[in-house]
């Protein structure tokens, strides 16, 4: 029986991962993440990262996040307390969903990940108090190659379901697009 049901959706790459549960009187098992299971849709790259947040307050915004090549690198996301608006953009050149994105709502009770490909920015707003992700990464942290663009840039739009009650310096710094930017060339 397999690990995952597993949804390719929104922009080209992006997949919606459902963790098969199996429950009896003590509770229950999940598997977070399965190799060979999750390599068929895009997570062709060994683990070099993971990270955990615990984001406290409703409404809060981190993000959009990505690292350009040769440290651009996949995203698989899972909730493991409360519900967040995770959010990916695809900043790829030439992808046919270009400047596209897709939000999703994962959460501890629904048990869904993201999985997201080389090339996407991501962010995410908390839907509710306490929240608490898993991140794995392919590519460790790159300061050096790390970028990111303004959640409220109006060139992607991203339909917010919350007015933000928090945001980084950091985020709130980053520059919105301009005409010149072609994209990430992975």
């Amino acid at each position: 029986m397999s690990a995952f049901t597993i949804h390719s959706i929104g922009p080209s790459g992006l997949s919606v991962v459902a963790r098969t549960l199996r429950a009896d009187t003590r509770g229950f098992f999940s598997r977070l993440f399965c190799a060979e299971e999750l390599a068929a849709v895009g997570f062709d790259a060994p683990i070099a990262q993971i990270n955990q947040t615990l984001t406290r307050k409703r409404g809060a915004v981190r993000g959009l996040h990505f690292q350009y090549p040769p440290h651009a690198e996949i995203k698989f996301v899972s909730v493991v307390r409360g519900e967040i608006f995770d959010v990916a953009v695809d900043l790829r050149r030439g992808s046919p969903t270009f400047l596209r994105w897709h939000a999703q709502i994962l959460s501890a009770e629904n048990r869904l990940s993201l999985l997201i490909p080389r090339g996407f920015a991501h962010g995410f707003q908390t839907l509710s108090e306490d929240c608490e992700l898993l991140y794995l990464h392919s590519h460790a942290y790159a300061p050096h190659a790390e970028a990111g663009i303004h959640p409220k840039d109006p060139a992607i739009a991203v339909q917010w379901p919350l007015e933000f009650t928090e945001i980084s310096q950091r985020d709130s710094d980053h520059p919105p697009l301009t005409a010149q930017f072609g994209g990430v060339q992975l």
